[in-house]
Order: structure tokens, then C-alpha cells, then sequence
């Protein structure tokens, strides 16, 4: 926003492609960033005449940070730190739609903005869609914003920026696009959603140099138009902003898989907001569950199941923005995931700006608790000592007392159940094709013995099922059964063991966790269901519907995304088929009456 006294010399554009823009007063009064907006006259002229004259005259409007017109309530403008009124006459319904009908139409997000400015005009609805709020922000292009990275910029390499909102995502992904197009003469596309980066109309904004744009007709479609920009326009670098959905970070990996520079933004303060993200967690590598054999664990001083990176990350560099001249630098996000993971604090550069303009860099752990997910795999210096004696091996059980007779006689039941075979002789152990352990010995609680040998025999599993629990990797158990016995929770962690619990007996349950403690689960990969642990009897009929449900599976619903209708079954095929869908992650549902009753599969 700049005085009327000093917009003579550039209140005209000098050419058709050049947006109005007007020299501000330096960015708080920091001497190196020269701060730039757009003609404050465009952004005054949609304000109805006492809010007009108000901005027009005030003594701040400099450093304005955005006007708030909400329906019944005082209009205010809010500065660094300090809000007024504008008015002492509340805003009404004309008022409203007098701003509205001075600006561009809205898009999906409830955005718009002002022909050839940065300005940005969001709008609140009722329940009926009628607009009964406006923020309207105001648009500013900032030059050596990003002199404390410049350096990673000319790497190559992704650069991811986080930051709580209003720190300065946007405009420092701005002045990155016309540094890359301008001084490094890349080939750079911005994805422009909501027309924040490069301003709205069809021209865009000046400040971002020589770089294109490509504007998003609907939100949900950022990450079509993100493959678009590769396959069509050849570019170097990709700009995008507010990466917030599962596809969108898809197609952020596959950018970057094709060697093109990424340069993004994500709402979360640090790299740790990542992590816990399940729909971001990708950016940075994702994350699994792994279990580890006796001696990995012994090595490490860890637990058995730890928490482990999933593949490269998807930006190499993490930029957390603190504060506008205050950032946390991540040059190895890999790294820093792999040292989170592990229970340990990475030492990050921390970068600011001196009053001189220096950029100063310094190295320190920085002082914040580790997340509560990731402090679970924190390592320890020593290896938990293993409880010894007639009682920690089992064979000493203490009388249950009158009140708890009921419960211990229960869980005896429990353990009796669970195994009916001798112990094998010794562990023996075979290195695996990744350097596993195995087999992998597996202690089974409230399971049958049938159906986890059938799942084992017919996978053909590096898995032992034994009843010493001091000799077990794991114990493997139904999640009903854990929750009333806390003795077997407790023998499991003074055991060191991970417990993993299944919602049911089905073979599509059991075979499925079977695979993850083998350590041969891959989540990228369809499962290949093998159709003789869904057929008990194994007759002719159960096996031709499996197969039809089957090939519907693989040929159709996952290969093409469609719905698929199976043909009318008995109660107990259907229950058959359903168990196979739920194999490959999949909804399905019955319905029709008998006996037409038939199974519908979904996409996921």
C-alpha cells in the first residue's frame, strides 16, 4: 500500500503485459529486502467509500496485512501485531456485494483476486453458498527474500518450505520462481491454484520474472495439471503451492522421479509434522513399521518393531520458516527422517540476516521435545536385561486370588488353546534375501493352529509357531483377546516382544499379518491372492467364484478404477469372496435378495 503523494511516476503501465506495481517503504525497515505491492488504488477502489477513505488517509497503511468485512460487524484492517476498526457502521449485505462485483469470480476455494495484482480477496458462506464474510489480503512481491537459501536454489535439488500461515510460504516461493527463470535461465512452470503466486487474470504478475504459469480450473485437479506441466511443457523446475492431498503428493514423487527440480510449499511448522502426516508422510519418505531380528535389535539397543524411512524422499532440502528472517535448514531431509526415527534430535543449520544484510549460519540442536510417535523408537545405551527364573520362564504360575480366579483361569485357557504341538529343538536361524532373520518364531494367542499353518503352508512363510515365549520374535494374537488380559501385555513387555493384534480370524486377516512379521509385505505391490486359503472344503464351485471374484479384482476394478457385479452366491461363498476382496485392500458389499444375492466390488 503506498501514499497517493508517491505514485506519479508509475500510476501507468508503460506496457500491455506489465502489471501496475509501486516501490513500498523497506520491509520493516530491513535495509537489504526491497518490498514491492501492487497499485494500492486497485485494492482501495473495491471497498465501499467511509472504508476507502479510512485507508486512504491512515498513517499505517504501509505495513497493512489485510481488511475484514464479516456481515454485522465493524470493518477492521490488521498490521504487524495491532488491529483497528475502520468504521463505527457495521458491515451490511450491499456492502458485501459491492466488493464481490469489483473483483474476479471465485473459484472452488472461495478465492479470487484483482486483474494484474497480488491483492487476494477470500470469501466466508452461510449454509445457502451466500458470501457473509470477505479477507481481503494484500498482495506484495518481496526481493532478496530468499538471500539466506540462494545457495540451495542453485543446487538443483527439491526444496520444500513449511511454516504455520502468514509467514511468508508464498512470496518466498514467488521470488525462488524469478530467480530460477531470471538469473539461472531455467525453464520453470508454476502450478498457480488459487492465482496467489503470479496474481489473478490471465497475465501474470511481473514479479515472477520470465517464468510461465499454468491457473488450475478446480482445486482437486492441482495434482492432473502438476503431470500436465511435465508431459506437455518441458520443464526444469516445477512450482507448487500448498501440497495438502494424498494425490498431490504422488505427483510430487513422480515429478521429481523424472529429475525435475521441485520447489513446494506444506502447511506444518517443522519436518516432524511430516512424519505424523499419513497424507504427507510421502514428501519425506514415508514411513513403516519394521520388525528386526534378535541381533539387529541387540545391535541397535532398540525394540524389536522400529520405525524405519520407506524410500528417498521426495525434496532432498527442508526449509522450516520460523520466522521472516529466522529459518531451519534441512540440506539432507533423508538424514534428518532416518535420525527422528531413531529417537535422536537432528542438528540443523540455522540461518538469519543481520542488520547488514549478512547471512549468518549456524549450527545447533535445536531445543524441541521429540514427537510422542517418534519417541516410541527412541534407542537406548544398554539391552533391556531379560527376566530370568522358574516364573519369568513359565514354569512357575502363581495361585490366582479368589477376585481374579475367573480372569487367570481364562488366560490359561487362552495360552492351552493357542498350541497343541511340540517345541522344536533349538533356533535355527538362515540369513533371508535382505538380510533377515529367519525364520521368524511367532508365539500365536486366542488363533487356531489349522488356519495360521494352512496360511503359513500355503504362503510359504519363514515363520515357526512356538509356545516358549522366551524363545519368540513376536506374539501374534486377536485384538478382542488383548483388551481383558493385561497379564499377557505384561509378559510381553518384560519379553521385549511386539504384539500384533488382527480385528478377526479370517484368513484374509491372518495372511496379511503372517506377511508383515516375514518382513514381506510390500504395500506399493498388489497382493497375489492364493485362492486355496479362502476355500475350506475346496470344492469345484467355492474355487470357480473365487477366481471370478479374482480376476474382477486384477483385471478390472484395480487395473481401470471401476466397479464390478459378480455373480448371484450362497451365503457361504459370498462370505468367501468378501474375505478375498478385503486381501487386496478393497470395499465390497451384497446385495439383491436371495437367491440372487450377489457381491459388488468397489475401487479404492
Amino acid at each position: 500500500m503506498v501514499n497517493p503523494t508517491h505514485n506519479t511516476s508509475s500510476s501507468k503501465p508503460t506496457q500491455d503485459n506489465t502489471a501496475t506495481v509501486t516501490p513500498m517503504a523497506q520491509n520493516f525497515n530491513h535495509p537489504h529486502r526491497q518490498e514491492i505491492a501492487d497499485d494500492l488504488n486497485k485494492l482501495l477502489d473495491i471497498f465501499p467509500g467511509e472504508i476507502r477513505q479510512q485507508l486512504q488517509g491512515h498513517d499505517l497503511k504501509n505495513k497493512a496485512i489485510e481488511v475484514i468485512m464479516d456481515l454485522g460487524r465493524y470493518p477492521e484492517v490488521r498490521f504487524p501485531g495491532q488491529v483497528e476498526y475502520l468504521s463505527e457502521t457495521p458491515i451490511t449485505q450491499e456492502d458485501l456485494q459491492y466488493s464481490i462485483a469489483r473483483v474476479g469470480a471465485f473459484s472452488g476455494d472461495n478465492r479470487a483476486g484483482i486483474e494484474r495484482t497480488l491483492h487476494r480477496i477470500s470469501a466466508m458462506r452461510n449454509r445457502q453458498g451466500e458470501v457473509v464474510g470477505l479477507t481481503c489480503r494484500v498482495g506484495r512481491a518481496v526481493f532478496g527474500t530468499i538471500g539466506m537459501i540462494r545457495d540451495l536454489v542453485e543446487t538443483g535439488q527439491s526444496i520444500l518450505l513449511l511454516g504455520r500461515p502468514g509467514v511468508g510460504k508464498t512470496t518466498a516461493l514467488r521470488e525462488i520462481a524469478r530467480v530460477l527463470a531470471d538469473d539461472l535461465q531455467k525453464r520453470v512452470v508454476i502450478i498457480d491454484t488459487s492465482n496467489e503466486i503470479a496474481g489473478d487474470g490471465d497475465i501474470p504478475h511481473p514479479a515472477i520474472g520470465r517464468a510461465r504459469r499454468m491457473q488450475v480450473a478446480h482445486p482437486e485437479l492441482q495434482h492432473k495439471i502438476m503431470i500436465e506441466a511435465v508431459e506437455n511443457h518441458t520443464p526444469e523446475v516445477i512450482v507448487i503451492d500448498e501440497i495438502g492431498t494424498e494425490l498431490e503428493a504422488l505427483a510430487a514423487r513422480t515429478i521429481a522421479e523424472r529429475g525435475v527440480q521441485l520447489v513446494g510449499t506444506a502447511h506444518g511448522n517443522q519436518i516432524e509434522n511430516l512424519i505424523k502426516n499419513p497424507t504427507l508422510s510421502d514428501l519425506v519418505g514415508g514411513i513403516q513399521a519394521v520388525t528386526l531380528g534378535d541381533d539387529e535389535a541387540r545391535r541397535r539397543g532398540s525394540q524389536k518393531t522400529v520405525l524405519e524411512r520407506k524410500a528417498p524422499p521426495t525434496f532432498e532440502i527442508a526449509v522450516e520458516m520460523q520466522e521472516r528472517q529466522s529459518w531451519v535448514v534441512h540440506p539432507d531431509v533423508a538424514e534428518t527422517v532416518d535420525l527422528l526415527l531413531r529417537g535422536r534430535l537432528p542438528e540443523p543449520e540455522m540461518r538469519s540476516v543481520d542488520d547488514e544484510g549478512e547471512v549468518i549460519v549456524s549450527q545447533q540442536t535445536p531445543e524441541r521435545p521429540l514427537p510422542p510417535m517418534l519417541s516410541n523408537s527412541r534407542t537406548t545405551a544398554t539391552t533391556p536385561v531379560q527376566p530370568g527364573g522358574w516364573r519369568a520362564s513359565g514354569r512357575m504360575r502363581p495361585l490366582p486370588s479368589p477376585a481374579s480366579k475367573q480372569s487367570h483361569s481364562e488366560f490359561d485357557r487362552m495360552l492351552a488353546q493357542s498350541w497343541q504341538q511340540p517345541e522344536p529343538k533349538g533356533k535355527v536361524r538362515t540369513p533371508g534375501p535382505n538380510g533377515e532373520d529367519w525364520p521368524v518364531y511367532v508365539y500365536p494367542y486366542g488363533i487356531g493352529r489349522s488356519q495360521l499353518k494352512q496360511a503359513i503352508d500355503v504362503l510359504n512363510l519363514p515363520i515357526v509357531l512356538t509356545k516358549d515365549m522366551d524363545s519368540a520374535d513376536a506374539i501374534l494374537a486377536m485384538r478382542s483377546q488383548l483388551k481383558g488380559h493385561s497379564k499377557l501385555r505384561g509378559i510381553a513387555k518384560a519379553r521385549q516382544l511386539p504384539i500384533h493384534a488382527v480385528k478377526s480370524a479370517s484368513m484374509s486377516q491372518i495372511s496379511r499379518s503372517l506377511i508383515r512379521l516375514a518382513g514381506m509385505d510390500d504395500p506399493n505391490t498388489p497382493e497375489t491372492a492364493n485362492l486355496a486359503l479362502f476355500s475350506h472344503n475346496g470344492n469345484d464351485d467355492e474355487l470357480e467364484a473365487l477366481e471370478e471374484a479374482r480376476l474382477a479384482v486384477e483385471q478390472i476394478v484395480l487395473p481401470k478404477g471401476q466397479p464390478v457385479e459378480l455373480l448371484p452366491r450362497s451365503p457361504q461363498v459370498r462370505k468367501m469372496q468378501h474375505e478375498l476382496v478385503e486381501h487386496y485392500r478393497l470395499q465390497s458389499d451384497s446385495f439383491g435378495e436371495e437367491p440372487n444375492r450377489r457381491l459388488r466390488i468397489y475401487p479404492a
